[in-house]
């Protein structure tokens, strides 16, 4: 992965504990990946606690030079939201989401 990528990795990976997002951990998929290098999956605690971090990541995002690929103008009542940064796709998850989909097991052969 990049410097420049990892820099920002680490802040949204700060920004989301700082936030009380729980569980964050960061995926390096740079060297089997087209189309991103990086996922980063947290967990969040309530729909409530989704849709305030959803809307407050937007700010660290554009403090770290991040263009967003992708908007939604409402966060959905599914308990995840998905935002594509490109080189970072960054999934905020409810626990029973976050364990259905195993995201980490999935991409278990990448991680660091």
């Amino acid at each position: 992965m990049k410097e420049e990528t990892q820099k920002q990795v680490d802040g949204l990976c700060t920004f989301l504990t700082d936030h009380k997002g729980l569980d964050v951990t960061a995926i390096d998929v740079s060297g089997d990946c087209s189309w991103t290098d990086c996922f980063i999956i947290c967990t969040v605690t309530s729909l409530g606690h989704l849709r305030g971090l959803a809307h407050e990541i937007w700010g660290e995002i554009l403090d770290l030079g991040l263009e967003v690929r992708n908007r939604h103008k409402a966060v959905g009542d599914d308990g995840w939201e998905l935002i594509d940064c490109g080189d970072i796709v960054i999934h905020l998850m409810s626990q029973e989401m976050r364990d259905f989909y195993s995201l980490e097991k999935l991409w278990q052969k990448f991680g660091k």
